[in-house]
């Protein structure tokens, strides 16, 4: 009888809550005003004859090294972040060896790994979610062979700086230090600026946020070259479609469209949390297109009473340190106001029945 291999049976099913999304979508940190006008102008211009065709990925992953400032072969294109760290998995993970990550954060960091047959290491953030450096360098041994940071973290919000990500990746040679850029357009730092790369090192990002492309799924791997022709040889030649490869260099040259919302999205932050404190909500101070708010145990009927409004927006109680926390996605400054006037209400309603922001 055909059985699936142990490591896989033991995985718990991600499903995101993607079904009735109807209304104001500030759940999954896409954009709210979605891509540049080029790019659907791209779109609309494809005809059969290109679609008929295998595509072509090469080309454009030229384009995009040029853009990050990087050689082509330390550049690969992505079905999204998800397929670079399934590729990172794949390449250097083999049963038995250990994966750190620190928590609460992305969790196909821990899917993925746990279905090569690798050991999960959760490393908690420290207070106020401050990244563990001490507590995760004393984790690393020999078996350590991936070790993944989200930076801006998801769903916290918070940033490491790059000194320090770059000790863990000397720290532990033997391992594919993962760097997760996937809010990098709203933090706006990045480790690829710093000098002497360890050759251990892999940044992501993703053009699924600022860009406003998550449905075609497109995402950069990038790192040495060396072991980015490693990583080649588990990637499928054909795994980016010719939709996504044809948007793309629209999206890359249409900068001004991408600032301005990006500056639009960090202008809003701050407005957000400023009124989440005169909400005398918890939240945690945000590098990325979203903010964690701690509502408590109303978290639920909070959640439900802003869909009732039309605002869909992500429980993370279940995350570990975000009990009663909620994650509000930042979008374009309409979208921000309406979201400040149905938080006001519901907040203020709720706090007629029970406790909120415990």
């Amino acid at each position: 009888m055909l059985e699936a291999r142990a490591a896989v049976k033991s995985l718990h099913t991600y499903r995101p809550p993607l079904a009735g999304r109807e209304g104001l979508r500030l759940d999954f940190n896409e954009s709210t005003i979605g891509c540049s006008p080029r790019v659907l102008a791209r779109l609309r211009s494809l005809d059969a004859e290109a679609l008929a065709r295998y595509p072509e990925r090469e080309p454009v992953e030229g384009q995009v090294a040029t853009f990050l400032g990087l050689d082509t072969a330390q550049v690969l294109l992505t079905n999204g972040v998800d397929e670079a760290i399934h590729l990172l998995c794949s390449t250097y993970l083999e049963a038995g060896d250990e994966a750190i990550i620190v928590v609460p954060t992305f969790a196909m960091y821990a899917i993925f790994a746990r279905a090569e047959g690798a050991r999960v290491i959760q490393i908690l953030a420290g207070d106020n979610f401050a990244f563990p450096s001490a507590d995760l360098l004393t984790r690393i041994n020999p078996r350590t062979r991936l070790i993944a940071v989200a930076n801006p973290n998801n769903p916290t919000g918070a940033a490491v700086a790059p000194e320090v990500l770059l000790e863990v990746a000397r720290a532990a040679p033997q391992a594919a230090v993962l760097v997760d850029e996937a809010y990098f357009e709203f933090h706006g730092e990045t480790i690829l600026n710093e000098t002497g790369w360890p050759a251990n090192l892999f940044v992501a990002r993703t053009f699924s946020k600022a860009y406003g492309l998550a449905g075609l799924r497109i995402g950069i791997l990038a790192g040495d070259a060396g072991q980015m022709a490693m990583v080649r040889r588990v990637a499928s030649p054909y795994n980016v479609n010719a939709m996504a490869l044809a948007a793309l260099p629209e999206a890359l040259a249409d900068r001004q469209y991408v600032d301005r919302y990006v500056a639009e999205v960090q202008h809003g932050r701050g407005v957000l949390e400023h009124e989440l404190r005169t909400l005398g909500l918890r939240y945690w101070p945000s590098r990325a297109n979203f903010v964690l708010v701690r509502v408590g145990p109303a978290h639920a009927e909070f959640i439900q009473a802003l869909r009732t409004r039309g605002i869909l927006v992500r429980d993370r109680n279940s995350d570990p340190g975000c009990e009663g926390c909620v994650r509000l996605t930042v979008g374009s400054h309409e979208h921000t106001q309406i979201l400040i006037g149905a938080l006001r209400d519901v907040v203020g309603k709720l706090r007629q029945h029970r406790e909120v922001g415990a």
